[in-house]
């Protein structure tokens, strides 16, 4: 259970709330398109994401491919997209291209998700561009510490690169197991670490996983999984920091 899992629960806990979602897959490997029940649309044929995002003259075509679920509306990923990265870089102000994307649909949603590549790099720098907003994933490990490390540099970078500002919104743990010595150990190191910033603590649960095999959230799956309860506080949490209402349903 990783950061597309946590992005997926996110995103149906925000219309849990009552809010319009668009979720968009950058991560080449396809993992929500999957998750999600789209992966047929990973191997359509063009117009894709790839071409929306690496051809400027395909930007209007995001309508064409943005995918309605139960939940959500979903900008599937593609296996063009693991050609991105090398094109991306040839490309002017190729940091920027999501987020001129993305201005050809913004004002339809309350929020955008977008689930980032595992990797730094410019679809990285093109995410954190495009939304100035990141919320951190992390493992009950100790093998986090350096992955902190390694994003809080690439961030500062791409701050004074665009000069812009990228806000933490909050760390979610993920894969706690409380049997675990380490996984207790690194829980409460985050909390300090982290303490001007929420911190939410997922524990490992089968229903999770179910979930994304059925296609939805779990909070369409097994609304009355505690770990819901989690879910629903980060988006309440994104609320009022974005100064967001709860929609009555």
């Amino acid at each position: 259970m990783g950061k597309t899992t946590i992005a997926i629960n996110v995103a149906g806990a925000l219309n849990a709330r009552g809010h319009n979602v668009l979720f968009v897959d950058l991560d080449p490997q396809g993992n929500a398109t999957e998750n999600l029940g789209m992966m047929d649309a990973y191997d359509d044929a063009p117009p894709s994401l790839f071409d929306c995002l690496t051809n400027p003259e395909q930007r209007e075509k995001i309508h064409e491919i943005i995918r309605n679920h139960e939940e959500m509306d979903v900008v599937p990923s593609n296996i063009d997209m693991t050609a991105a990265e090398p094109e991306l870089t040839l490309s002017r102000r190729s940091g920027e291209q999501l987020d001129l994307l993305l201005a050809e649909v913004e004002d339809d949603y309350d929020y955008i998700i977008v689930d980032c590549p595992p990797n730094l790099g410019n679809l990285m720098d093109n995410a954190l561009f495009a939304t100035q907003n990141v919320l951190i994933p992390a493992l009950a490990e100790s093998t986090s510490k350096r992955a902190f490390e390694l994003l809080f540099d690439h961030v500062d970078a791409l701050e004074l690169d665009y000069e812009i500002d990228i806000h933490e919104r909050g760390v979610v743990i993920n894969r706690i197991d409380v049997r675990k010595n380490q996984a207790k150990q690194m829980v409460d190191w985050i909390n300090t670490a982290f303490d001007d910033v929420p911190v939410w603590e997922i524990r490992e649960r089968a229903d999770v996983q179910k979930a994304l095999d059925s296609g939805v959230s779990l909070l369409e799956y097994n609304p009355e999984s505690d770990m819901c309860e989690v879910f629903l506080s980060i988006a309440d949490g994104l609320d009022e920091q974005f100064e967001m209402v709860e929609v009555e349903a």
